[in-house]
């Protein structure tokens, strides 16, 4: 059966009437249901592991504990290093569902090495069965993220991303607190076996009803050597800026994760003086709010990929970050405080708050990063992409082990300053990642305007082109209009607009990071008319999505003015389709120009009801100034 059979078509994309609708398609159910059960199956085995090297070593061997976590941590992160280049290669040559019935027949046989593993009670036989689940697991995450948008439409993207994180966080948080059941029981082992070779055997079950992923590139040829491989995937990674750090945003996701979850049970003891249950809670109200922060997402950014949501993400990150180290001021009982006894402390449900918000806005953090990686990627070299966000992201996760040595080992911090100093750190991090890709800002504010004083609807936008060069006019009523067009079009929109708009305070910085052209009459500065035609006609060759305000200056009463000819000028250089637009309902909004000549002053709604509409694209043939005027108040009158 083809791959195509299995895809919705737009239509039915578009009527989903919620992210849930994925969860009952096979299009995407049983690959959830595969990642989610190998997930579980890694942290059951992986924490039962540590909590036998930490309680019952001296059965297994005579060597430290502190040498065995420290080898079991490293044995299950090293094929990451080892193995990702190759994970990204196969999963871009060879279908990608039959890779996974293979993964999963891997994960079986490790469970059952697992098994008998624990029977001879080999301490080194299950170290063996770990560094083989990592393997497994670095094989695994390039082909997770890679089919996804294979089986997803765009619309869907984040609702996916957003499923797979909260399925990820659900798995570690069951999985851990499975396995510390398990460890109660008077046969753990037996017991242990048993899960882990059940989900196994339910993973590879279920990996047979994924529906057939075709191979993107199957003439590609393998090559096995990891360093250099490994050296040419980030290399490639790099190549698109943009791509490459938001792949570093991910790795920092998964420091800061990494960093919280290893310091919560010392945390627990020394600073909140409780007893492991509490350790439980906080991360049963981590991981929950990851999973509500990722489903959100899909909510917050109207079911599109909305990369002005991971600035946000940030702010929440490090805010409930600081106020988790001033909500730190707890008094020594003398003993350890039992759960109940933490529930009943004036300052708890605080701390409780804080661990919640950290993780909602860790997963606003990381899903729409994931979902920007998956569309902005070529299609051929999706999977080598993810591969190298793998090597970042362990990467990281040993600089996380690092740094925590380095600053409570031998700097001395307390638990609640270290995390204090991680909220400044992602300050930082936020701050520089932003500077250098200011689309993330510009996105932000866009976002915000969507969702504070304007409430945007929607018409017709499936008349923009997905690719290729284009030109988008619309009318002018407010100061603001590029960054709601901005906002609304799933294309980056590269606007040409009047010089004294340009560059109005905080606004230029928005229009610098969208690259918008700055243009004006002949009259008032030549050399400035002259070098926004020749950048409006590279532009276009380039295969760009132009947005352009034909009447040359803001409506002054609410009406449009004539269109000018330079939109003639332009096709007639570069003969490209015109999509007309309108914008409706902005006449006496906040930014608009009512009043006596000044965007703020005159009486001004708040909360305006605000229609974007797109018409149907006009050929390069038909188009002139005055056609495309009559398009536009077309759309103004009959636009709903």
């Amino acid at each position: 059966m083809s791959e195509k059979q299995h895809l919705p078509d737009k239509q039915e994309a578009e009527n989903s009437q919620s992210q849930f609708c994925l969860l009952t398609q096979r299009r995407f159910l049983p690959f959830f249901g595969v990642q989610f059960l190998g997930a579980f199956n890694d942290n059951i085995f992986k924490n039962a592991l540590l909590l036998l090297i930490a309680y019952q070593a001296t059965v297994y061997s005579q060597v430290s504990t502190d040498i065995l976590n420290n080898m079991a941590a490293g044995l299950f992160i090293l094929p990451f290093f080892l193995f990702s280049a190759l994970a990204g290669q196969l999963a871009d040559k060879y279908e990608k569902a039959l890779l996974i019935r293979v993964l999963k027949l891997t994960e079986l046989i490790a469970m059952l090495g697992a098994s008998l593993a624990f029977f001879y009670q080999s301490l080194w036989g299950l170290l063996a069965v770990l560094f083989f689940m990592g393997m497994q697991s670095a094989f695994f995450g390039p082909v997770k993220y890679s089919i996804i948008p294979q089986y997803l439409s765009e619309d869907e993207l984040v609702s996916g991303n957003a499923f797979v994180e909260m399925g990820t966080f659900l798995a570690i948080l069951l999985g851990t607190a499975g396995a510390g059941v398990m460890m109660q029981w008077s046969a753990p082992e037996t017991g242990i076996s048993i899960a882990v070779c059940s989900l196994a055997l339910l993973g590879l079950m279920v990996s047979f009803w994924i529906p057939r992923a075709r191979a993107v590139a199957p003439e590609m040829k393998i090559r096995l050597n990891p360093v250099s491989e490994t050296a040419e995937i980030l290399r490639y990674a790099y190549t698109n800026r943009t791509v490459f750090l938001a792949i570093l945003g991910i790795s920092w996701f998964w420091f800061l994760g990494a960093s919280y979850l290893t310091q919560l049970p010392n945390y627990s003891i020394e600073v909140l003086f409780s007893r492991e249950s509490v350790v439980t809670l906080l991360l049963c109200v981590f991981s929950l709010g990851i999973g509500v922060g990722s489903l959100l997402c899909d909510k917050l950014s109207g079911h599109k990929i909305e990369i002005g949501i991971v600035p946000l993400g940030s702010l929440g990150l490090s805010v409930f970050g600081l106020d988790l180290y001033f909500a730190s001021n707890f008094s020594n009982p003398g003993e350890l405080r039992t759960l109940v006894e933490f529930w009943r402390l004036d300052g708890a449900l605080r701390i409780l708050i804080d661990m919640a918000m950290i993780g909602i806005f860790g997963g606003f953090f990381i899903v729409p990063l994931y979902a920007m990686v998956q569309q902005r990627t070529s299609e051929n070299y999706r999977a080598r992409v993810i591969a190298a966000n793998n090597v970042l992201n362990a990467l990281l996760m040993v600089l996380a082990a690092l740094v925590a040595i380095l600053l409570i080992g031998l700097a001395g911090l307390a638990k609640e300053q270290y995390f204090a100093v991680l909220a400044l750190m992602n300050a930082a991090v936020a701050l520089f990642i932003y500077s250098e890709v200011p689309e993330f800002g510009m996105r932000f504010l866009v976002w915000l305007l969507g969702h504070s004083i304007y409430r945007v609807k929607h018409q017709g936008l499936e008349n923009i082109p997905e690719r290729g060069a284009a030109i988008i006019v619309c009318n002018h009523i407010s100061y603001v209009d590029a960054l709601l067009l901005a906002g609304a079009v799933r294309r980056p929109i590269r606007f040409v607009m009047h010089r004294s708009i340009y560059q109005i305070p905080i606004l230029n910085f928005v229009f610098r990071a969208g690259r918008a052209i700055p243009i004006c009459s002949r009259q008032d500065d030549p050399v400035v008319y002259e070098q926004a035609f020749a950048s409006i006609e590279e532009g276009l060759k380039q295969g760009e999505l132009l947005g352009i305000f034909p009447e040359g200056k803001l409506s002054t009463d609410g009406k449009m003015s004539e269109f000018k000819s330079g939109i003639e000028k332009i096709i007639a250089t570069s003969p490209v389709p015109v999509i007309p637009m309108a914008l409706r309902g902005l006449w006496g909004s906040f930014f608009s120009h009512q009043g006596r000549g000044a965007f703020l002053t005159g009486p001004k709604k708040l909360w305006a009801k605000i229609d974007v509409i797109a018409g149907v694209p006009v050929a390069p043939d038909n188009v002139s100034a005055q056609s495309l005027f009559r398009a536009v108040s077309e759309l103004l009158r009959d636009g709903c």
